[in-house]
């Protein structure tokens, strides 16, 4: 390994590399069993003599930092744990918008059944083909630097797929690839939306958008929505921004209506309001008319239409991407530049050929099947075994469905369901001004087929405290 140890004070060479072994150990830059470099190696390394390096091994070794393995070498000894960390006295604080935030709880991994809204099935993603397409983009070629706003080829791509599956109207050059759709809302208000600024989402809403707005400054209020979507007329005058997810509203799942739709942008026209436009899973899509995205009824520019591929594909991937007009192109640029300059070239070469060799739409297709058929097993089962409950709001796209709870509180219900080893969302942790509602969300994504009846029979037991 290499480790980094200055010898600045060449009056006490031994008193120094000792204090810095010793502090790498306690910090935990040294793990409990790793190797130290050869004395000799270690002395030529810091033109030192090999007995100083001794001296200082020996001492480490007396007081129980090390241990030496004969013909085998010098070695972090495994009691010696870190217990030093930063300093717990600091006068840095957060700025007062970072206060009190709470993440999302997605990365809890125990669960026998797993009916978190947003997760997609991982294990329906093609690894072969897509091992074999990083593959190719690993090998030595010009991946060493990339554009902030993107590959060139999966702009492109891009452009081609939310053109046919989303009658997106854009070009290349109005796609700016993204770390997902958080990251697009953030590049949105960095360019956008000044420190204090109101922006309006819908309630009950996305929390993650929530917080990453109250985190730049901004005020949040919650709009409510009804059967047709976000009420428009419950818009406050003074927004600067309305964020919403009209094709699927997260999360309880209707699309908002034509008429409705036009009324927003009608209204945003008016009042020099920027529309944020979050159309993160479309493309599962199991019955009824397309619904046409705001940004293709949009004749003004002002609608900012954002997609992600962690629905279709892993999470973990991270790619997403906006469309912007031409008149924010630069600014998107840069902002993507100065935030983290670009993203992972060789992913998005291999998300290109993923697209372009029909890979994309092949997995879609496939998975559609499975989400459809999961879709339909719990809309059944809600509306049967469970409707003395819970009320189906009716939903025909997505990996969610949502049901209005009449009894216990939604929190309540979720908690004994927790403890039956079913995994779910209250609706009511998606509230932001409004008084919460009582109700459950379904995933389907993270539970296989075979284990929703299972699931949904203990949540039954769950609801009746048995």
């Amino acid at each position: 390994m290499e480790l980094h140890i200055t010898l600045d004070d060449r009056r006490d060479l031994t008193g120094s590399l000792y204090r810095q072994l010793r502090d790498a150990v306690l910090d935990g830059r040294l793990r409990a069993g790793e190797a130290l470099p050869a004395t000799r190696e270690l002395a030529r390394r810091l033109a030192v003599s090999r007995g100083t390096v001794s001296v200082v091994y020996d001492r480490l070794a007396a007081e129980g930092y090390l241990t030496a393995r004969v013909g085998a070498g010098t070695f972090v000894r495994e009691s010696a744990a870190p217990s030093r960390h930063a300093p717990a006295a600091s006068p840095l604080r957060p700025r007062p918008e970072w206060t009190g935030l709470r993440a999302w709880p997605y990365w809890r991994q125990d669960v026998p059944y797993d009916m978190r809204a947003g997760l997609p099935d991982t294990r329906l993603f093609p690894y072969e083909a897509w091992r074999r397409l990083m593959a190719a983009e690993l090998r030595p070629r010009t991946h060493d630097v990339g554009d902030p706003a993107g590959l060139p080829v999966l702009r492109e791509a891009i452009a081609r797929h939310a053109g046919v599956s989303r009658s997106v109207r854009a070009s290349a050059s109005d796609v700016i690839v993204t770390s997902g759709i958080q990251q697009a809302l953030d590049l949105v208000g960095r360019v956008l939306l000044e420190p204090g600024a109101h922006v309006a989402v819908e309630d009950p809403g996305y929390p993650p958008a929530q917080l990453l707005f109250r985190s730049q400054g901004l005020r949040v209020t919650g709009v409510p929505v009804d059967a047709e979507g976000l009420r428009v007329d419950a818009l406050p005058p003074d927004v600067r921004a309305v964020y919403l997810t009209p094709s699927h509203q997260f999360p309880l799942g209707m699309p908002m209506s034509l008429p409705r739709r036009r009324a927003l942008l009608d209204w945003a026209r008016r009042r020099d309001v920027v529309v944020i436009e979050d159309d993160y899973d479309t493309e599962y899509r199991f019955g009824g008319r397309p619904i046409e995205p705001l940004q293709s009824l949009d004749e003004d520019g002002r609608v900012l239409y954002l997609g992600t591929f962690s629905k279709l594909m892993r999470p973990v991937l991270r790619l997403g991407f906006l469309v912007a007009p031409p008149a924010l192109h630069d600014a998107f640029r840069m902002a993507r530049y100065v935030t983290s300059w670009h993203g992972d070239p060789p992913v998005q070469a291999a998300l290109a050929r993923f697209i372009d060799e029909g890979l994309l739409a092949r997995h879609i297709r496939r998975s559609r099947r499975v989400y459809q058929e999961r879709h339909e097993l719990i809309a059944d089962t809600l509306t049967t075994g469970l409707a003395d409950r819970l009320t189906l709001v009716p939903s025909a796209a997505g990996l969610h469905l949502s049901a209005r709870l009449s009894a216990p509180s939604d929190v309540q219900a979720v908690q004994a369901a927790d403890a039956e080893g079913v995994a779910l969302f209250p609706l009511s942790d998606f509230a932001v001004t409004e008084p919460p509602s009582n109700g459950l969300v379904f995933g389907y994504g993270a539970i296989s087929t075979e284990d929703i009846p299972p699931a949904l029979t203990r949540l039954r037991r769950a609801l009746d405290g048995r």
